[in-house]
């Protein structure tokens, strides 16, 4: 078993708390685990990334070479783009659709949608509404994280994630128990998710 993940966003998007849940998570099931981030600017509400790669076996280095990642999670669409070429041929990506514009010439957005359309596997969810519709307004990353694992195969199996929130974020167990059951029902509040396994196209 094998699985590279990189995670991006924006500082203060919730990237480097959903690395946790999830290299916690492998801990916990005795995985291999690697991570690499790069958060200087997080704070400036600059890029921040976190390259995850967990094994069955032995990992030799922390980065995920270009063309070599299973999954692209991204807070952020223009963010999901700039890591693409980093995405495996076959490999997904799940990201946010709406934008961080925190430059002035942030690109048109309808057009970083449309390149985001061009790959063939790839999901854009509203998160930052479903946060808002089930009352968690600052869990939009769990809410993103529920989605990938609900939504794609190559993912951590979902009950990782579950089994480390509250040991991360004991604070706020409680209203992120009331984000994972819509993570979970991905299917029902997007539908398009459904046709994810059918059809290997989802936008």
């Amino acid at each position: 078993m094998k699985t590279d993940i990189i995670l991006c966003g924006v500082g203060g998007q919730g990237i480097l708390s959903i690395a946790t849940i999830i290299g916690e998570a492998a801990m916990k099931e005795n995985l291999y685990i690697k991570q690499a981030e790069v958060h200087g600017m997080s704070q400036r509400g600059g890029d921040v990334q976190s390259n995850l790669r967990i094994s069955s076996n032995p990992i030799s280095s922390d980065l995920i070479p270009l063309g070599g990642a299973d999954v692209i999670i991204s807070m952020e669409p223009m963010e999901a783009l700039r890591y693409l070429p980093f995405l495996a041929k076959d490999g997904w990506i799940i990201t946010s659709s709406t934008p961080f514009v925190n430059i002035p010439n942030y690109p048109d957005i309808e057009t970083i949608k449309a390149d985001l359309q061009k790959i063939n596997n790839v999901i854009m969810l509203d998160i930052e509404q479903a946060a808002k519709d089930n009352g968690v307004p600052r869990s939009a990353n769990v809410i993103l994280l529920g989605a990938a694992m609900s939504s794609c195969w190559v993912l951590l199996r979902r009950h990782w994630a579950s089994s480390t929130i509250s040991l991360r974020m004991p604070s706020v167990v409680s209203s992120d128990a009331r984000a994972r059951p819509s993570s979970r029902q991905t299917s029902r509040l997007w539908p398009s998710v459904n046709k994810l396994r059918s059809n290997g196209n989802t936008n």
